[in-house]
């Protein structure tokens, strides 16, 4: 049967914060979940997270801009509606690339842009009319929380090795909903 109770450590400045993530990471116990008011530089590989793969998918959709940004051109201004603007020819796309450049990079970006968005927020899972999920509302101001799961055997341990740390404060909370 998997715990329901965790240990909620305030903290107050980030350099102790990621000297205590350290800690605990040497003393072997997992980290459920760090909550901060602004991104910490270099928390995710003291917690031991896997790099994100949100870069690729960034190319990705870039390349879907580029590519729609392509055939639209082609399609509207070669083969649908050819015009004369300017003196210039529209007999092929490539004739007209220097003009479609412009339009090529705002598609790539738009389309990297939104999509990213959309994947953040997929990711995070973060829906229109969520409840939030934030255990204490100072992490939104000043304060630094981190979050271990406990079980019975080893809730003394952690609360005085995070009293170590420099933890202002340790709460021990049932997260059964």
């Amino acid at each position: 049967m998997e715990s329901s109770k965790v240990i909620h450590a305030i903290y107050t400045d980030d350099d102790i914060l990621m000297a205590a993530v350290k800690d605990v990471r040497v003393a072997k116990y997992h980290i459920d979940e760090v909550y901060t008011p602004f991104p910490v530089h270099g928390l995710d590989k003291a917690m031991g997270l896997a790099p994100t793969r949100l870069a690729i998918t960034a190319f990705i959709y870039g390349c879907i801009g580029l590519t729609v940004a392509t055939l639209m051109m082609n399609f509207i201004m070669i083969e649908d509606w050819p015009q004369d603007i300017g003196g210039k020819p529209s007999f092929s796309y490539l004739e007209n690339l220097p003009a479609f450049v412009p339009i090529m990079f705002e598609l790539t970006v738009f389309f990297a842009a939104h999509l990213m968005v959309i994947t953040f927020y997929l990711r995070s899972r973060i829906w229109p009319f969520k409840d939030a999920e934030n255990p204490d509302p100072r992490t939104t101001d000043d304060h630094f929380l981190m979050e271990i799961s406990v079980d019975n055997n080893n809730e003394y341990a952690i609360t005085e090795l995070l009293k170590t740390t420099g933890a202002v404060e340790i709460n021990l909370v049932d997260k059964a909903h």
